[in-house]
């Protein structure tokens, strides 16, 4: 056992202090808040899927024009509308948008709203099983409301 003494000690604290930024970092929990419809499966399916993923998730059950106000309000284009909304970072992350996606998204910080895979394309993250997936990209939400294709996902 190593003597603990006074010198040692400080030694030990200032190795702490000098690593400890490094690894927190290095081991934070991305935090997510999504707006959901309590009856949508999908949605809650998503939800599964990036806790699974080491996500840090919390949900609030929203509906209707609510839940479209807050999409509105959040500057997400009509036509990139999906059924769930999540926020993270200062990012809206809208519908089925794989996890990998939103880890690039916030690795990468680019000046934009968010992510957002329009409609419920069939094989993306809760919406059937990914071996039979359809075709569908994931887009990159700018501020002035137009977008470009984030990343694409081919046919299985």
């Amino acid at each position: 056992m190593p003597n603990l003494n006074r010198r040692n000690l400080l030694i030990g604290a200032a190795s702490f202090a000098a690593v400890a930024p490094h690894v927190g970092l290095a081991g934070a929990v991305p935090k997510i808040h999504v707006l959901k419809d309590r009856n949508c499966g999908c949605c809650g399916a998503w939800v599964e899927i990036l806790s699974a993923d080491g996500f840090d998730v919390s949900t609030e059950n929203s509906f209707g024009t609510l839940l479209t106000r807050h999409k509105i309000d959040a500057g997400i284009p009509d036509a990139m509308m999906s059924c769930h909304t999540g926020e993270i970072e200062g990012y809206f992350i809208e519908g089925h948008v794989p996890p990998a996606d939103i880890r690039r998204l916030l690795a990468e910080r680019p000046d934009a709203i968010g992510l957002a895979v329009p409609g419920m394309p069939y094989g993306s993250p809760g919406m059937g099983p990914e071996d039979q997936r359809e075709a569908y990209d994931v887009f990159l939400i700018r501020r002035d409301g137009s977008t470009e294709v984030f990343s694409s996902y081919d046919a299985a």
